[in-house]
């Protein structure tokens, strides 16, 4: 009998926290509606959103409505926003999902409107709103690009079907295409300064980082191996070679989960991306043992490079060789910033490779690794031996539609290897949603792509532009 009570006990506690939970849950989404009406109303989506404006208490309900009296007793604050959409938060996710069951998701426009709005903005849940680890300011002398524009009428007619924002194709020392969302589809919300989501196109960006890092003489080669890192010790990575760590080919396959390999471990379910390097060797990596080195895409690679960069040269050191690169070299115009994780703190502080940046700024860094390359810089030798000792990917994202898929070779967090072209050296960063810079070494060229969802046609847009590049 008292067992039965003491379950009875159990199950009312279990039922009033799920309760709770459930109650929590629906207030932060209350809240986050409630800051996205008014990001609408702010920006003139009335075909959404609604102001409606009462009469007022008191002295209010008897004055003229909109009348002198009226507007003098403040009654206009009795304000309230009533929505008109349909937004889909696909079960509260971070990201549009580009797959549902094998199948292509094809958001509707607020639905669009509300993830650009999650990505951009710092009073959103998302990259816009994690503290900052590096913050770079614009350069004293930014660079500024020549242009020899000519049009598109695809080009032109994809910007406004598509969730696609900016199309750049860059040639000859000069801007060819430069086109931008219309005004009438995300134009009046994205422009030549907002900061928009790195993605995985942060991942390259570490290799670029890790490869100053190199000329400089923080980190040995990318033969060298972590060891003199004691945050490492006893965990799979440790007598690892930066090559395969940058290769994705650490062995470290078994420690991801299997229903979200890149992102998510297979012992807490945890995010890769929200946890510092320290939590998970104590956690997710405590005695852990390395497989076969091959292949595997995670989330988790970048961070440890960019992190062990930072351990070689120090947090002042660190933020110096940032300034070089971003401020002096690649002359960026309106800043550039990374993010911490989640579970970073004042005793445990670290990076992500995920930063934010406007589109001529992201055109900037290509164009630097671009230089680097066809000047035979230490850096651009760097990206050199990163191709010489690509390796094959596995055949789980292969496909024939958008720069990730028809890519077969990774290149120290670079995708290379573009099928039919594949002896050319041609570097890819490529970002979850439609971040992709494509930069081709040999002739010049790079094709830039920023996306809200990647629902447009990057093999015509980006891959056949590059193939027929002259």
């Amino acid at each position: 009998m008292n067992s039965l009570k003491i379950m009875n006990k159990i199950l009312v506690v279990l039922m009033l926290s799920l309760l709770m939970i459930g109650n929590s849950f629906a207030d932060r989404q209350e809240e986050r509606f409630s800051k996205f009406n008014k990001w609408l109303v702010q920006n003139g989506f009335t075909q959404f959103v609604k102001l409606v404006i009462g009469q007022g208490e008191g002295k209010c309900k008897s004055l003229k409505k909109f009348s002198q009296h009226w507007y003098y007793n403040n009654c206009d604050k009795d304000k309230k926003i009533v929505p008109n959409y349909d937004v889909n938060t696909y079960d509260n996710r971070s990201e549009i999902p580009e797959l549902i069951q094998g199948k292509e998701v094809r958001p509707n426009y607020e639905t669009l409107l509300y993830y650009f709005w999650s990505y951009v903005h710092a009073d959103s849940r998302n990259w816009a709103s994690a503290p900052r680890h590096s913050d770079i300011k614009p350069s004293d002398n930014p660079y500024q690009f020549k242009f020899d524009l000519k049009e598109e009428k695809y080009i032109k007619k994809q910007m406004q079907k598509t969730a696609l924002l900016s199309y750049i194709l860059y040639e000859d020392g000069k801007i060819a295409i430069d086109e931008m969302s219309p005004k009438d589809k995300f134009g009046k919300i994205f422009n030549n300064e907002t900061k928009f989501h790195s993605q995985s196109v942060g991942k390259s960006l570490a290799s670029y980082i890790l490869g100053h890092a190199i000329c400089k003489g923080y980190v040995e080669s990318i033969d060298a191996k972590i060891n003199d890192w004691p945050l490492i010790e006893n965990s799979i990575y440790h007598d690892q070679k930066i090559i395969d760590i940058v290769n994705m080919a650490a062995g470290d396959k078994e420690y991801f989960s299997k229903d979200n390999p890149s992102n998510r471990y297979a012992k807490t379910k945890r995010s890769v991306s929200n946890t510092t390097p320290k939590k998970a060797m104590e956690n997710e990596f405590k005695i852990s043992k390395k497989s076969e080195n091959k292949y595997h895409y995670n989330n988790f690679l970048p961070h440890l490079i960019l992190n062990y960069i930072i351990y070689k040269a120090g947090e002042e050191n660190y933020q110096k060789l940032l300034d070089e690169i971003f401020r002096k070299k690649v002359g960026i115009e309106h800043g550039v910033y990374f993010v911490e994780p989640e579970t970073s703190e004042p005793s445990d502080r670290s990076t992500t490779s995920t930063f934010l940046a406007s589109r001529y700024d992201y055109l900037r860094m290509s164009k630097a690794m671009l230089d680097d390359w066809q000047n035979d810089t230490c850096e651009g030798k760097y990206l050199k031996s990163l191709f010489e000792k690509k390796i094959k990917k596995n055949m789980r994202w292969e496909n024939n539609k958008d720069s990730f898929g028809l890519t077969k070779y990774y290149a120290g967090f670079f995708h290379t290897g573009l099928k039919g072209i594949k002896n050319r050296p041609i570097f890819i960063m490529d970002g979850y949603g439609g971040q992709i810079f494509t930069i081709d070494f040999e002739r010049g060229r790079i094709v830039a792509t920023m996306a809200i969802h990647r629902d447009f046609n990057w093999k015509k847009m980006g891959y056949s532009v590059i193939k027929k590049s002259k």
